[in-house]
């Protein structure tokens, strides 16, 4: 596994070995995610990376946020809680020398204490599959103020989800068994 993109293209990150099959750490594949940043950055939607306040929810390796921040994001939060995961996003921020750009929560997306830092732009969201735990993460993200007003998440799941109310899905991508979506929050205004 490695950055596949960007500033830190062609480092390669901590080996997951074992994992940790209770945390369910599946890190995404590196042809998924040059994929799903192709589709970030030059797709239809325009850039939307560069320059963005990114969260990485479920963060795992922290592959997602790191490849982020390789192209540009102005910085990268990791929320995780997982013991092995944990060593493994701290070795592989120090990898790609991010530490200055590289923020870590130490707690549950599905639990998260109100939000004191400015909310995020650009949110990946990589739960273990087929638990649902990304619809209740988008719900307690949002109400505890982690989320901009205009915030772009992404939810990978091996199954397409319904989403909870103000969330409206803008595309789903499927690669084998990993789908996609590419999710965006509406305004107060738009879901009145």
């Amino acid at each position: 596994m490695r950055i596949v993109g960007g500033e830190f293209r062609g480092r390669a990150l901590a080996a997951v070995g074992k994992g940790d099959v209770g945390a369910h750490l599946r890190p995404t594949p590196d042809r998924i995610r040059e994929s799903l940043f192709n589709i970030l950055t030059l797709g239809k939607y325009g850039d939307l990376v560069t320059g963005q306040r990114v969260l990485d929810c479920f963060a795992g390796t922290g592959a997602l946020g790191l490849e982020a921040l390789s192209r540009g994001a102005e910085s990268v939060s990791f929320i995780e809680n997982g013991r092995k995961s944990l060593s493994l996003l701290t070795k592989n921020i120090q990898i790609c020398d991010a530490t200055d750009r590289a923020r870590v929560f130490k707690f549950s997306a599905l639990n998260p204490p109100q939000n004191s830092s400015p909310p995020f732009d650009l949110v990946f969201m990589d739960p273990p599959y087929g638990k649902k735990m990304g619809q209740v993460a988008l719900e307690m993200l949002l109400k505890n103020g982690w989320l901009a007003e205009t915030a772009t998440l992404i939810l990978e799941d091996h199954a397409e989800q319904d989403l909870p109310p103000r969330f409206v899905k803008q595309d789903v991508r499927k690669f084998g068994g990993t789908v996609i979506h590419i999710v965006q929050l509406k305004t107060r205004e738009e879901a009145e």
